[in-house]
């Protein structure tokens, strides 16, 4: 892997957790209820919602959390 990412890509990163937030706040949801109901720490939430780096398989679990296609949140 290269030393340094395309801008792009934490770009594309920032824009899958600025969906996330969205997506959470429409339907009322802490990061803490968010947390519990994908079965992942708060702190994953904020650094995904953050735009860090995200395991796919923590991605599935809160597009399952939020009833949503992981689609939606990769493309908006």
């Amino acid at each position: 892997m290269p030393a340094e990412l395309p801008e792009w890509v934490p770009a594309a990163r920032r824009a899958v957790g600025d969906r996330i937030r969205v997506r959470r706040l429409q339907q009322t949801m802490t990061q803490e209820s968010l947390a519990h109901a994908a079965g992942i720490d708060r702190s994953t939430i904020q650094r995904m919602e953050a735009g860090h780096e995200m395991k796919l398989s923590h991605l599935l679990l809160v597009a399952h959390a939020l009833r949503v296609h992981v689609v939606d949140l990769l493309h908006g």
